[in-house]
């Protein structure tokens, strides 16, 4: 094997492609044999050639775990020995490197297996070489927690503080294995810490003194307690001193560590800081003040500040540094630099802090930052001038209310900087009044009249970054506008298609992003739509012109301008009207079809967009894309959502030799990886979303939904007489795509969404069609009820409130249990039995009203559509609907009483004790203390159900008159027919309770004749009773 080997290691190192690929096949099958762990030791002794030597060791360290108990003792001990060879004599860095990394590996069981005992004479060894290079492989070397106790008597001793190369080992030997044994050191804490300290001090060596911080930083993870808190703030000073020190000589990478300590301290649960805080943000004022350091230290300095802000906000307060803190970064605002890389700037780093302590101590910032704005704005400094305006926008979020109350004079400053000579100032100018518009709102809408001619003004700037910024503003300022802005509506209208038409392509992009804000009416061209959709018609064919243009486009530079338009054009669609905009439509769907083979997914997600809009005025004329359509939807919908996790297997860079981690990875490794980082490609996620709702909108009308997808993808395969079965197909990849986002997905949005289509189409389709698809529903159902789905787990961890999100999936989940008893009627009752306890857990007392207002309503609407076995609830179930009848809350009261009404109808004898109950219940909601019209017309559903289900459980004589009372109905004419059936009946019935109230039949009867919101059958069934009325009394009825 060891011949055959080298030649592959050889072969692998070759610049050849093809060579490199086939060595790396046969080597990777070599790798699962144990022996290839000597002729790698082999190689690694003997190899001429450094790359070989190393691309050995890259390959033991990566198998030498799992191949480890398959070796003899002897080539154990072969093995140990030539690793110590190496990192000796090996001229090489690179390989000696490779070599300490392997040792590293063998220590972590070779140690605790008394296997190594020689290693630690070993390090000491090393640590009192004459080669640095020697003394540095100890910081590469990780050991197992069976050292510390004996690492830190070689502290104590004192033998190693005679040697500051020595000393230096050990420091750095002592960080490393705090990252694995940290808990082993905690109880020699108050040892150490006198050691460290005089390291700190130490002037002698600077390799000591940075050891040193290293050290100490390592201590962080493991300082809980008062006293080792108390004893750590002692460092603070020590790690100051250093680090002025050592940016006075230059080494500003020591500073870096220091702040990246005080990072850690800052972001630590223990109470570190104390009063050094004012002795750390004062350090910190004083090197990102220094323009004569690196740009990447003082922006360190400035992170700080701002994670101070951020999280010890009170701290800042409590010792009142604010103030000083404000006085260093405004004026790093005027220190812009063309230069200067955007990350690292220091006026972009101290915004960043401005803004953060607007945010968090908005009465503290903003009377000096309104102070600062006023001067500066005289500044014969043009970046001063900037800096004010600057300031002004950046707090406008935080500080908004106090803002609002000096709008005048913050107003004078901002549009008085228009007319700056100086573009940087202008620019600032724009960016300050988007920050207005979008934070200062509704106030800022009153000085429209001043605002938009400066805003008009900038469109036509000479500098191309003014006027990108001014149509940012333009967005955010008509985005709250109505009617006030029509004047200015043609000047506004002809700077944007001039900017369509003419300028660069980013300014373009700018222009349509005001137009495609989400939504109409969220966006300038949206806005002005909104106003007044009469004005801008004569505009639209204009826009769409342009559009044109972009919607063609194929450059991959281009892509982003061609999904702004598409969505624009969707908007517009909206705004105009079907009867405009289908005669024109078909070259935009046409495009938008097309763009779907540019892969690019930006572009694929507004143009689910757009089918959505476009869909939705078009209705049913719609059908002849759905072939088209329908499928990029599905594609869409079954992307990977591109979940990365990455994984830091502790390889050293150098090891990367030429590429090398394919060969390295096998399934057998066991290296013990852990997970550094997880990212989500969430542009994925957006198009998913996007096609998401794009099949929920291509029902146009409920009873079209369905059918015309089945319809449409029929037509696709007619010619292959495969009609029916795959437009069953099409149905099949529809429901697995809903019932796998149900459980799946992690965007909750998503879900909900997916919920609402799946409902929406067992309604539609009904249990004959979607009986397959049932049971997996019902378990998609189950799992979410539990809050067990991967949306629901993958969120519960988070800090943020996320409690809008959780209200719109349960309601969309809610929305399944009516939709399966819809389908399946008295059949649902095995079924509702299973979901009927988790569902409750969401009535609880504990749960907020939005949540138990959901429950009745979807436990009446169950009720309503399976019947009968309701009854089996009606003693858990109506307890609960009579404590929502008294809710504060309009929309619970009103769902109560619909619910109770339900109950009463078809939950039989159960509910004949609850009656009085009930009634009592609903009283109040018919007087004058009831303000919702809506609720006041299901009380009238609920008592109308009653009557007709048990008339001789209700004194009508005390009930009629006061349900006659509320009528007719005002607002909720779903309830018309169950009320006027029940009093209607009961006139055909000659019911003497009810003739006697004979007036008021006669006024209730010719209302409801007379309003033009109730139906053709309410009227005929109150017409059928009026004549009976007729029959009985002549014209007695006449003189009412």
């Amino acid at each position: 094997m060891s011949q055959s080997l080298e030649l592959l290691l050889i072969q692998f190192l070759m610049p050849d492609n093809d060579a490199r690929r086939q060595a790396e096949d046969q080597i990777k099958r070599l790798l699962k044999d144990p022996q290839v762990i000597p002729a790698l030791i082999q190689h690694l002794r003997t190899a001429k050639t450094p790359n070989v030597r190393q691309l050995s060791a890259v390959l033991l360290r990566k198998k030498i775990t799992g191949h480890w108990a398959k070796l003899s003792l002897e080539t154990r001990q072969l093995v140990k020995d030539s690793l110590i060879q190496s990192i000796v004599h090996e001229n090489s860095p690179p390989v000696r490197r490779a070599s300490a990394n392997v040792v590293s590996i063998i220590a972590k069981f070779a140690v605790p297996g008394k296997e190594w005992d020689e290693l630690l004479p070993l390090l000491f060894q090393l640590s009192q070489s004459g080669q640095e290079e020697h003394r540095e492989l100890l910081n590469l070397v990780r050991l197992p927690s069976q050292f510390a106790d004996v690492i830190v008597r070689y502290l104590q001793w004192g033998a190693l503080r005679r040697y500051f190369l020595r000393l230096r080992v050990a420091l750095i030997l002592f960080s490393t294995l705090t990252e694995t044994i940290g808990d082993t050191f905690q109880s020699h804490f108050g040892d150490l810490q006198s050691l460290l300290l005089k390291c700190l001090q130490d002037e002698t060596s600077t390799s000591i003194r940075v050891a040193a911080l290293k050290a100490v930083g390592s201590f962080l993870e493991f300082t809980h307690d008062e006293v080792e808190v108390l004893k750590f703030r002692e460092f603070i000073p020590g790690i100051l001193n250093v680090s002025r020190h050592c940016l006075a000589n230059g080494e500003e990478d020591v500073a870096a560590i220091a702040f990246e300590i005080f990072d850690e301290l800052i972001e630590s649960p223990a109470p570190l800081l104390g009063e050094s805080v004012r002795s750390i943000v004062q350090f910190s004022l004083e090197v990102c003040s220094n323009q004569n350091l690196e740009s990447s230290t003082r922006h360190q300095a400035i992170q700080l500040i701002s994670w101070l802000a951020k999280y010890k906000s009170s701290s800042l307060k409590k010792h009142k540094l604010v103030l000083p803190i404000l006085q260093v970064m405004c004026p790093l605002l005027a220190e812009s630099n063309e230069d200067e890389d955007d990350d690292l700037a220091a006026h972009r780093s101290a915004a960043e802090v401005i803004d953060t302590m607007a945010v968090n101590l908005p009465k503290l910032v903003c009377p000096p930052i309104f102070e600062f704005a006023s001067v500066s704005s005289q500044s014969i400094n043009p970046k001063y001038r900037e800096a004010s305006v600057t300031a002004l926008g950046v707090v406008s979020e935080g500080c908004f209310q106090l803002m609002k109350n000096k709008l005048e004079p913050v107003l004078r400053i901002v549009l008085g900087a228009f007319k700056d000579q100086e573009q940087m100032v202008r620019g600032a100018a724009s960016f300050a009044l988007g920050q207005f518009a979008e934070y200062l709102q509704p106030e800022i809408i009153s000085h429209y009249e001043i605002v938009l001619p400066c805003i008009l003004n900038a469109l036509e700037d000479a500098c191309d970054e003014v006027k990108e910024k001014s149509y940012y503003a333009l967005a955010a300022f008509c985005e709250n506008m109505g009617e006030e802005i029509l004047p200015f509506l043609d000047p506004l209208m002809g700077r944007l298609l001039a900017a369509l038409q003419n300028s660069p392509r980013h300014i373009q992009e700018t222009c349509m992003v005001i137009a495609v804000i989400f939504t109409v009416p969220k966006s300038a061209i949206g806005s002005v739509a909104a106003a007044s959709e009469q004005a801008f018609i004569p505009y639209a064919e204009r826009v769409l012109e342009v559009m044109k243009v972009f919607m063609v486009l194929t450059n991959d530079e281009d892509l982003c301008s061609r999904a702004r338009a598409t969505e624009l054009v969707g908007i517009i669609a909206m705004s105009a009207g079907r009867i405009r905009m289908e005669p024109i439509l078909p070259p935009f769907i046409e495009a938008a079809i097309s763009g779907f083979t540019l892969e690019f997914s930006e572009l694929r997600e507004y143009t689910h967009g757009f089918f959505s809009n476009v869909s939705e005025i078009m209705e049913e004329g719609f059908a002849q894309y759905l072939p088209y359509v329908v499928p990029l939807a599905i594609s869409s919908c079954n992307l990977d959502d591109g979940s990365a996790v990455d994984i830091d297997d502790e390889s050293d860079p150098s090891e990367n030799i030429n590429g090398f981690g394919g060969v390295s990875s096998d399934d057998d490794a066991n290296d013990e990886p852990r997970v550094r980082n997880i990212s989500i490609r969430t542009g994925v996620l957006d198009e998913k979303a996007a096609a998401t709702q794009a099949i929920a909108c291509l029902h146009f009308i409920q009873r079209a939904y369905m059918h015309h997808i089945l319809t449409a993808a029929q037509a696709v395969y007619q010619a292959h007489n495969e009609g029916p079965a795959k437009a069953r197909e099409v149905l099949d990849t529809v429901m697995n795509i809903y019932i796998k986002i149900m459980t799946e997905d992690d965007d909750k949005e998503v879900v909900a969404q997916a919920c609402m289509n799946a409902a929406d189409t067992i309604k539609e389709l009904g249990y004959m069609v979607t009986e397959s698809y049932m049971p997996r529903l019902v378990d998609a159902t189950l799992v979410l009820l539990r809050e067990d789905s991967t949306c629901q787990i993958t969120e519960s961890d988070s800090e943020d409130d996320d409690s809008e999100h959780d209200e719109v999936l349960m309601d969309a989940v809610s929305d399944l249990l009516p939709a399966f008893a819809k389908s399946m009627g008295s059949q649902f009752g095995p079924i509702f039995a299973k979901l009927f306890e988790p569902f409750m857990k969401f009535a609880k007392a504990s749960r907020p009203p939005q949540d138990r207002t959901m429950v009745v309503a979807c436990l009446a609407e169950v009720a309503q559509e399976m019947g009968t076995p309701i009854a089996y609830y009606v003693e858990t179930i109506m307890p609960l609907v009579l404590k929502e009848l008294a809710s504060s809350e309009a929309t619970n009261r009103r769902n109560a009483a619909f619910c109770a009404g339900e109950l009463c109808k078809n939950g039989g004898e159960p509910t004949l004790k609850y009656y009085g109950e009930i009634l009592h219940g609903l009283y109040p909601l018919f007087g004058e203390s009831e303000s919702d019209n809506a609720v006041r017309d299901n009380a009238a559903g609920a008592v109308a159900r009653m009557i007709m289900v048990q008339p001789n459980s209700i004194s009508l004589n005390q009930v009629l008159p006061v349900l006659l009372s509320v009528l007719p109905l005002r607002e909720d004419y779903e309830e018309s027919m169950p009320v006027y059936s029940c009093i209607c009946n009961l006139v055909l019935s000659s019911n003497a309770q009810v003739l006697s109230l004979l007036p008021e039949l006669v006024k209730l009867f010719t209302q409801i004749v007379e309003s033009p919101a109730e139906s053709p059958e309410v009227k005929a069934i109150v017409g059928r009773a009026f004549s009976h009325l007729s029959s009985l009394y002549g014209h007695q009825i006449n003189q009412y």
